[in-house]
């Protein structure tokens, strides 16, 4: 089956199942496994693309211009400028580093990464900038909580955040009781990183009865309910091609209300406001 997709404010679709790449880029001898199982996972249409400076210090991007080297039309890259790089000089620097990292002219979501000292504006200021020049598609952010995003948007271009990349799992669902419903709301879609909870629900018992009764893995069932609200994007990082596989395979999960009760049962939702989970 084709993979779903979601749209972003600008009325650009882009899978809700993409590809992440914490970690990639850290040791040479990996370039070669890593760059095959991105090409894969653009092949099986996961062609969203997450990347950082940050990553191995630019690293991650490079991996990225190898995977996307060809086929740049067809994959929708993001990457993220640090908060230490956010003032509005400094982010379009970051953002010109990351391009020629990337090895290409444009990137299509540009997210400040966390929030740090430089006041927003500046930033969103920037990314205008940026978006004008075309050297980016649409801007965004990660890790941000209702009241950062309330207060973005109450910026003079504030509302032309695009996404918003927070922690999202079974395992960390806090944002189940705020977050994700205001943006909803919105129209802003989540980018849930670290969906598998970096591998803890790979191995998580409570999900094995779920998983047999859908002849899947408990990875395989925690991306599946990751992606089973509209306006979700997941982008799980794998470095091998059987990984991605199952991930791309874990898209055509559709668990039944049984299922969503008893994972319900298992990791309750929140009833009350959280802090928002970090990595």
């Amino acid at each position: 089956m084709p993979l779903p997709t979601t749209t972003l404010p600008s009325g650009i679709s882009v899978p809700v199942l993409g590809q992440g790449t914490w970690k990639m880029g850290e040791r040479r001898d990996r370039l070669a496994q890593e760059v095959a199982a991105l090409r894969l996972g653009i092949e099986l249409g996961m062609t969203l693309v997450d990347t950082a400076e940050m990553y191995a210090s630019g690293g991650a991007e490079e991996v990225v211009r190898e995977a996307i080297a060809g086929r740049r039309d067809e994959v929708f890259v993001v990457s993220k400028v640090l908060p230490s790089n956010a003032s509005r000089a400094a982010t379009i620097r970051a953002c010109e580093a990351s391009l020629k990292r990337l090895g290409t002219d444009r990137i299509d979501l540009y997210l400040l990464h966390w929030r740090g000292g430089v006041p927003l504006r500046e930033t969103v200021d920037a990314f205008e900038t940026l978006k004008a020049s075309g050297k980016i598609g649409d801007w965004g952010v990660s890790n941000f909580d209702v009241a950062d995003m309330q207060e973005l948007m109450a910026l003079p271009k504030g509302g032309g955040v695009a996404a918003n990349q927070v922690l999202y799992n079974l395992a960390s669902r806090g944002i189940d009781f705020d977050l994700a419903p205001w943006q909803h709301s919105r129209g802003i879609p989540v980018m849930a990183y670290s969906p598998v909870g970096e591998g803890y629900l790979a191995r998580e018992g409570r999900l094995q009865i779920v998983a047999e009764r859908n002849g899947a893995t408990p990875a395989q069932v925690a991306l599946a309910w990751t992606l089973r609200g509209e306006g979700v994007i997941a982008i799980p990082k794998a470095s091998q091609e059987k990984h991605v596989r199952d991930n791309r395979a874990a898209a055509d999960i559709r668990l039944t209300a049984q299922d969503l009760a008893e994972l319900d049962a298992a990791f309750p939702p929140p009833r009350r406001k959280q802090p928002l989970a970090m990595i």
